[in-house]
């Protein structure tokens, strides 16, 4: 048999001002029918250190915001134990040298402050691996991938990288 690779990017926006989640379940299995690896794994993650890559099930009912109401519950657990930083100092990072050399790489104060995102990113993780079983995601009966971007400072623009191997 020989070993089959594959490497592709996803593109989600978020929003700021909240954390964004993007399900992306769909989008990762269309790179794994690309592939044509019929048994392998699939490696989902981003080099974004205030996102996370996640697996969990789909909650259906949606806040006002339009979080999944799983997804409200997490961000309202991190709330708790990691606050959004809403002031200077409320944190130690940023320093003096990362808030000069962000402002020379066009970032303002303000963007410097996501501290909480950091954070979070840490302890949930960016990257989750997917085992491949006839050429589908083993995902069982309720789970997805989502893409879950902490920084709240402003909208941007995210990369998720998707690398498939296998046979």
């Amino acid at each position: 048999m020989e070993l089959k690779i594959l490497r592709e990017s996803i593109h989600a926006d978020s929003t700021g001002m909240r954390p964004t989640f993007h399900q992306i379940t769909a989008k990762v299995q269309n790179i794994v029918v690309k592939s044509e690896v019929m048994t392998g794994i699939c490696v989902v993650s981003t080099h974004h250190t205030t996102c996370s890559v996640l697996t969990q099930e789909c909650s259906f009912d949606k806040t006002y915001t339009g979080l999944e109401y799983l997804q409200q519950d997490l961000v309202d657990v991190l709330e708790k134990i990691i606050p959004t930083c809403r002031k200077e100092g409320q944190y130690m990072h940023p320093g003096p040298e990362l808030t000069q050399f962000s402002y020379e790489h066009g970032e303002d104060k303000p963007e410097t402050l996501n501290t909480d995102a950091h954070l979070r990113s840490s302890i949930i993780g960016r990257s989750v691996t997917i085992q491949i079983v006839d050429g589908m995601l083993d995902m069982g009966s309720f789970g997805h991938i989502y893409f879950v971007d902490f920084d709240q400072t402003r909208p941007r623009t995210r990369q998720i990288d998707v690398m498939v191997l296998g046979a």
